[in-house]
C-alpha cells in the first residue's frame, strides 16, 4: 500500500472572521492510500488552528508513520502512533473509505448504521457589521439552524440584527472563548428571549469553575475545552452538550468512542468542523447520526467544492454517494 499527502487550499466564499482571527482560505491536507488490490481510500485533515497545527506540522506527522501505514496499521494502531489532530483524523478517514472497498460495504453499515439519514447542519454567519448580520441571515433563513458568530463587541446587537433577517430558524451562538463568566450571565436570558437554543463555548478554557452552581437558561456546550474522553469531567455540571470535531478526536474511530462516552455521562452531542471539503464532512456525517446539533457547514462556505461532494438542499446534507467516501 502506498501512501500520498496532497495539500490543499480552499479559497473562502468571503473573509470568515471569528473571534480569534479572520481566514480568506481554508487550508487541508489529503491523504490517499492505495491499494492494488483494493484500490484507494481518501480522507482530509484541517487541523486544529488554535492549537498550532498547521500544513507543515502535520505533513510531518504523517511522514513520521509512513512506514507504518504502508505496512498495514489498523485504525486502532494508528491511536498509538498519533496523537489527536489532523494528521490522524486524514489517516483515520483514509482506512475506513479503505476498509468499506475491501468489505465491498459502506463505511455507515461498517459503523452499524446500514441506512444512514440526511441531516439539517447549521449555517455559520461570521462576524460583521451590525446590520449585515440581518442581511446574512435573512439569505439563509431557510435553515432549520444558523450559527452566529460574535466576539465582546455588542454580541446581543448582533443576534437581535441576525433574528430581524431569520425570524424562524434556531439560533447557536458562538463566541470561541470571547466572553467572561459575567458577561454570560448577563447576557444568556436575554439571547433566550432571542430564541438562542444553544451557546456554544462562550467562555474562555480554563475559566469553567465559575459555571459550578450556575443554571444557564439557555444549554451550554464545550467546544475547545473537549479534545477527547479525559476531558470530560472538566464540562460535568457545567455544560450540557458536547461539540465532537473529528480533527479535534484525531479522526472517526476516536469520536466515535467520544460520543458513547459523552452519552453515557448524560450529555448531549453535537458534530462540529473546523472547516474544509466535502471529503472533511464525509466520515463526520456517520457521527452525525446520532446528534442533536450539527454543524457541517464546511462546503458551504468555500467558493469551490469537489464536483461530486456531498449534497447540501436548503441546509439538510444527503450522504456521501459511494463514489465519493465510504
Amino acid at each position: 500500500m502506498t501512501l500520498t499527502i496532497e495539500a490543499r487550499r480552499w479559497p473562502m466564499r468571503e473573509p470568515f472572521a471569528i473571534s480569534r482571527g479572520v481566514i480568506t482560505e481554508a487550508e487541508s491536507l489529503i491523504v490517499t492510500l492505495t491499494d492494488p488490490a483494493s484500490g484507494r481510500g481518501r480522507g482530509e485533515g484541517y487541523g486544529v488552528t488554535y492549537g498550532g497545527e498547521t500544513l507543515d506540522s502535520m505533513a510531518a506527522q504523517i511522514e513520521q508513520v509512513r512506514a507504518d501505514v504502508e505496512t498495514g496499521a489498523t485504525r486502532e494502531e494508528l491511536l498509538t502512533l498519533l496523537p489527536p489532530g489532523g494528521a490522524r483524523c486524514a489517516i483515520d478517514a483514509a482506512l475506513w473509505d479503505l476498509e468499506a472497498k475491501r468489505a465491498g460495504r459502506s463505511a455507515f453499515a461498517l459503523a452499524g448504521i446500514p441506512t444512514p439519514s440526511p441531516v439539517n447542519t447549521a449555517y455559520t454567519i461570521g462576524i460583521r457589521s451590525i446590520d449585515a448580520y440581518q442581511t446574512a441571515a435573512a439569505a439563509r433563513s431557510r435553515f432549520r439552524f444558523l450559527k452566529i458568530k460574535v466576539d465582546d463587541r455588542d454580541p446581543f446587537g448582533a443576534v437581535a440584527a441576525a433574528r430581524r433577517g431569520a425570524p424562524d430558524a434556531a439560533f447557536i451562538v458562538d463566541p470561541n472563548q470571547a466572553w467572561s463568566v459575567e458577561a454570560l450571565k448577563a447576557l444568556a436570558p436575554r439571547l433566550a428571549d432571542l430564541g438562542v437554543v444553544l451557546l456554544e463555548q462562550p467562555i474562555k478554557v480554563g475559566d469553567e469553575a465559575g459555571l459550578d452552581g450556575y443554571r444557564c437558561p439557555i444549554r451550554l456546550c464545550a467546544d475547545e475545552l473537549i479534545q477527547d474522553i479525559a476531558d470530560l469531567a472538566r464540562a460535568k455540571g457545567r455544560f450540557d452538550v458536547i461539540n465532537i470535531k473529528l480533527d479535534k478526536s484525531g479522526g472517526l474511530t476516536q469520536s466515535l468512542r467520544l460520543a458513547e462516552a459523552a452519552r453515557t455521562a448524560g450529555y448531549g452531542l453535537m458534530v462540529g468542523c473546523m472547516g474544509g471539503s466535502s471529503l472533511s464532512m464525509a466520515p463526520a456525517m456517520i457521527l452525525a447520526q446520532q446528534c442533536e446539533f450539527v454543524d457541517l457547514d464546511g462546503p458551504l462556505l468555500i467558493a469551490e467544492d469537489w464536483p461530486d461532494g456531498l449534497l447540501y438542499r436548503g441546509g439538510v446534507i444527503q450522504p456521501p454517494a459511494a463514489s465519493f467516501w465510504g
